[in-house]
């Protein structure tokens, strides 16, 4: 492939991080996906970006699945290569985008893991003996009460929280605001922890939860901590912090059955996105409908 159609790939990096204002997470996994794609490229013997057409896609999407990967990944390296071509249309380089309408193999929809409301209250219900102890409950009570992403906690700022209001203004994705209410028991949480803080954070740290250094708590060192008690609370299966955020949408939909306000809650763009968390709700319908339904009544 031709030098000056490679250098169009960091110029479109550049324009996810400054104009897009894609997290860095989002931009290295693009940039992932592309080096996949311009290595096949290169197999193709394409020399130029104008010469790719809607047939490589496609050739390059098989390859993919061919070699075992899941429908999943194959559609977010496709949506990689067309938010690419989209780029270069921009640029004047192409003049459609061959990527359009290639779909990625449909594979089996994975559900959400969750834990019910016993197991839930079960991990929550720890001793703090220490700073450490209150930060962590701290963090996961409010993972399960407002239905954080794991980024977005880390992320959050202490002018973010409104412990009076009982609220927490969170940066999701694409850079979108949103104000989530936050559980009584995350607001007394938080509360003791916010008085430990101050004995480790630095003076200019602005980061809700910090580590023992004083400086802001990373993705990593909140998914061994979560981890960590899962097994010392007798658990039984892998807990990881997203699992806080499928189980707060899946038993608010099992109280309230409003998809829309649990749509707003999690700060999905599209609905079908939440709808994936009704699946969990068919006992409790079975139930509503033995109940209710005139036929539906048994007979003693």
């Amino acid at each position: 492939m031709l030098d000056d159609a490679l250098a169009q790939i960091p110029r479109f990096l550049t324009h996810l991080k400054s104009e897009r204002r894609l997290s860095a997470h989002t931009s290295s996994a693009y940039q992932r996906d592309l080096a996949k794609f311009v290595a096949f490229c290169d197999h193709e013997q394409l020399n130029d970006w104008p010469e790719l057409d809607t047939h490589r896609v496609r050739a390059f999407a098989a390859r993919e699945h061919r070699q075992g990967m899941t429908s999943a990944s194959i559609q977010r390296r496709l949506a990689a290569v067309r938010s690419f071509c989209n780029f270069l249309l921009r640029e004047g380089v192409l003049r459609i985008n061959p990527g359009v309408d290639i779909k990625a193999p449909k594979g089996r929809k994975r559900l959400p893991q969750t834990l019910d409301a016993d197991q839930m209250a079960r991990l929550l219900e720890f001793r703090t003996d220490d700073r450490l102890d209150t930060r962590d409950k701290a963090l996961m009570e409010l993972l399960y009460s407002s239905g954080l992403r794991l980024s977005e906690l880390v992320q959050l700022d202490l002018m973010d929280l409104d412990l009076k209001d009982r609220t927490v203004r969170v940066l999701g994705k694409g850079s979108k605001t949103r104000i989530v209410p936050v559980g009584a028991h995350a607001i007394t949480a938080l509360g003791l922890w916010l008085r430990e803080r101050v004995a480790l954070a630095g003076p200019e740290e602005t980061a809700v939860f910090v580590g023992r250094n004083g400086t802001r708590l990373g993705a990593r060192a909140i998914q061994l901590r979560v981890a960590r008690w899962a097994r010392l609370q007798g658990i039984g299966i892998p807990v990881h912090p997203h699992m806080f955020r499928h189980s707060f949408a899946t038993h608010l939909l099992e109280s309230s059955h409003d998809l829309r306000g649990v749509q707003e809650l999690l700060g999905h763009a599209n609905i079908s996105t939440t709808q994936i968390y009704t699946h969990l709700d068919f006992q409790h319908l079975a139930k509503t409908y033995d109940a209710a339904h005139p036929r539906a009544k048994r007979k003693g």
